[in-house]
């Protein structure tokens, strides 16, 4: 190769995924990120190549991706977001009034809301900072066409500016600007769903003019090293606090691959060269397993690469100090390794946002020369730019299209430079043999983000008791089938939850993917036919474990047990908790239960449930469960059986509740009534009691109060109300 006369080749690899956000329930999408990066970035990120026939790129897209995607295209999926989008302005309930403002300026506010200046105007009246209990009197506010303009805008600003200028509906929709009929609003979503038929068709096409290449993920995007054996974070943080119980099972990383693999086979219809495993985390042992199920390449950091070397690539300013080590490829157990620059990478991911785009461009190529003329002319060399393919656009001025069109027409005319698929670069430099691969990821070249932290390690221990769960479950009744057990313990492998968990990064929708987390465990069971553990309904996010009252207890009550508020006062000194707002989803129906009120004396606990309806309107086979976690597992089973009360303290002994004693000293009749003594539930003083409330039906549970965490309670000492006086 002669470094005056030979190119610089470039990888471009773009990155395309998304959480899972099915709920596994209800069947409805959480949240509404696989429709609406569908319609901004995911079709014109290759349509705009056909511009550039001369670029050729990499697209690495995960199968559970495609997989949404196809759900919303071919079997009518929806999501919470989708259904309040459609329904009718003027028919929203207050309790939708207030998702849709929290929710629906989830946009880029500089580059997709302030474009539209009614979208902007509107968020300007609901406010920057808001507390979500302001929300509830901001509604007011807002008239019904405010919130059908609201509507539109909030989808129309997550449609590509390319396809808002191109297509005439969505041209005289954005030229329009206000004041939009339910019949525009309609006519929007309908050109979402067509964007959205576009995408694979796209690939396909480009794939197969050899303009881009296609790879994929393990299917729900796991942290593949961690999955073989939780330990191997060790090699990169010899210090990492683990959790309490080791996670190892080899199976489901090679099944995560090989799922993806035959996933991307139905929908290309040929199986890919090349893998990013997610994070970029990759292991000698993931590396052995690629490699048995026919994948070539694989891409990960440079750091890695550093790692696996034994010795720095950049000196303390962050120059390369040998630019040929980095830029080739490298071989381990017979797959191909490109490493990340994450240098340049990182300058398109978070720092040309905020550049003149023509600016930005030049100062790439620029970069990518100068890099080229550091390099020794007796072979070829590859720099990987590897990043998200959908992320970082809508923090562009036009959504990047100005940046990448200045940097495509630069790279065009440019023969110093030449931008190919990683295959096509492998035809004639398979790589150089390493001696160790070093197991880390694509942040830190360590698992740090995802495990180590008191949450992460929760969330591990929960998917490790339910995997031996399901293990052992399956070996006792091999003849029960439960794929949708094992898939749903498969989609709470992937990365995304624990992304969310530790004190790193945080999003305005940190519950959703906290309560997706457990709802698919959760479903593990429910396909067992087992109980639920009570623990998967707390919150892994420390903050939103605990519920906190209305108001708190202030003092010691007595109440009369009878079933009937006997007077104001009885509960004076207790707390209460608001059920509504005890947290929860936009898809639970209306609450059973208006309010739960709780306290204490020096012996007993009082527990109150107030139905929204009488008890009179619940069927008669209802049971009520006041349920106790800490300090040790017990539930109260209460059951009306004509004018007679039927109720059980159970304790939890060898997975089975036991009855060990009924309950007599409580009253249904306007409300429930009860009261507990500490000493049959094994409480002592300065005890910490964590409650919930369940309604069965039939055997089968309607209602959790409260849905997300649980009441705490402290077990009161002699002085308590000494104390509260004082």
């Amino acid at each position: 190769m002669n470094v005056m006369s030979d190119p610089l080749y470039i990888a471009f690899l773009w990155h395309m995924h998304q959480p899972y956000y099915k709920d596994p329930f209800t069947g409805i999408y959480r949240l509404p990120w696989v429709r609406l990066h569908g319609t901004k970035d995911y079709l014109d990120m290759v349509e705009i190549l056909e511009d550039f026939p001369e670029i050729r790129q990499t697209f690495n897209l995960v199968p559970s991706l495609l997989k949404q995607l196809s759900d919303y295209i071919e079997n009518n999926a929806t999501d919470i977001y989708l259904d309040l989008s459609l329904k009718r302005a003027s028919e929203l309930t207050d309790k939708e009034k207030t998702f849709v403002l929290e929710n629906f300026f989830l946009a880029n506010w500089d580059n997709m809301i302030r474009p539209f200046p009614r979208y902007y105007e509107l968020l300007v009246k609901r406010g920057f900072r808001f507390l979500r209990a302001e929300l509830t009197r901001v509604i007011k506010y807002f008239s019904e066409a405010d919130f059908l303009d609201l509507q539109v805008l909030f989808n129309l600003s997550w449609i590509d500016p390319m396809f808002r200028k191109k297509d005439r509906l969505l041209n005289e929709l954005a030229g329009k600007g206000k004041n939009f009929t339910e019949e525009d609003k309609k006519l929007l979503i309908d050109r979402q769903f067509e964007i959205l038929r576009k995408i694979i068709p796209k690939y396909k096409e480009l794939n197969a003019r050899g303009q881009i290449e296609l790879s994929a993920s393990p299917f729900y995007h796991p942290i593949l090293p961690l999955i073989w054996d939780t330990d191997s974070s060790k090699i990169a943080m010899p210090d990492i606090r683990l959790p309490k119980k080791r996670f190892s099972h080899p199976d489901d990383a090679s099944r995560q691959i090989r799922d993806a693999l035959v996933y991307f086979e139905k929908v290309f219809g040929y199986r890919p060269a090349g893998m990013w495993p997610s994070e970029g985390s990759v292991s000698e042992d993931v590396l052995r397993a690629v490699h048995a199920d026919g994948i070539k390449w694989v891409a990960t950091d440079e750091d890695v690469l550093s790692r696996s070397l034994g010795k720095g690539l950049r000196d303390q300013l962050g120059n390369l100090t040998e630019p040929s080590t980095l830029y080739r490829t490298y071989n381990f157990s017979d797959v191909s390794i490109i490493f990340r620059d994450h240098k340049i990478s990182d300058l398109i991911g978070f720092v040309y946002s905020g550049w003149d785009p023509k600016n930005a461009a030049d100062d790439l190529i620029n970069k990518l020369l100068h890099i080229r003329s550091t390099l020794p002319g007796h072979r070829p060399h590859l720099i990987s730019i590897i990043l998200d393919g959908e992320n970082a656009w809508e923090h562009f001025k036009n959504d990047g299209h100005d940046f990448l069109h200045h940097l495509y027409d630069r790279l065009s005319g440019e023969k110093r430079l030449k931008a190919v698929t990683v295959s096509e670069y492998l035809k004639f430099d398979a790589g150089e043999k390493l001696g160790r691969l070093h197991a880390g990821s694509w942040i830190n070249g360590n698992y740090s983000i995802w495990i180590g932290h008191e949450e992460d390690n929760l969330a591990w221990d929960y998917l490790t008791d339910t995997r031996d769960n399901l293990e052992m479950f399956q070996k006792l009744k091999p003849e029960k089938p439960i794929d949708e057990a094992w898939n749903a313990l498969f989609v709470a492998e992937g990365s995304d939850w624990n992304w969310w968990y530790g004190d790193e990064h945080s999003t305005e929708t940190q519950e959703e993917f906290d309560e997706l987390f457990r709802l698919n465990l959760m479903k593990v069971y429910r396909e067992m036919g087992k109980e639920i553990p009570p623990y998967l309904f707390v919150p892994v996010l420390r903050e939103d474990r605990t519920i906190l009252p209305e108001i708190a207890i202030r003092g010691f009550i007595s109440p009369k047990i009878d079933g009937i508020v006997t007077s104001y006062y009885e509960w004076y000194q207790g707390a209460y908790l608001a059920v509504g707002k005890s947290g929860g989803s936009m898809h639970k129906a209306e609450s059973l239960i208006s309010y739960i009120y709780y306290g204490f004396d020096q012996d007993n606990l009082y527990i109150r449930v107030d139905p929204k309806t009488s008890f009179n309107d619940f069927p008669p086979e209802t049971v009520f469960s006041i349920n106790i976690i800490r300090p040790f597992p017990f539930r109260i089973n209460i059951k009306q059986d004509g004018k007679s009360i039927i109720a059980g303290l159970y304790e939890k002994k060898d997975e089975a509740w036991v009855n060990i004693k009924d309950i007599t000293n409580i009253a249904i009749q306007d409300i429930i009534e009860t009261a507990i003594p500490f000493k049959d539930i094994n409480a002592k003083e300065k005890d910490e009691l964590d409650i919930f409330v369940l309604i069965n039906k039939d055997g089968e549970e309607i209602e959790r109060c409260p849905w997300r965490g649980y009441i705490s309670i402290i077990v009161p000492t002699p002085d308590f109300e000494a104390i509260m006086w004082y």
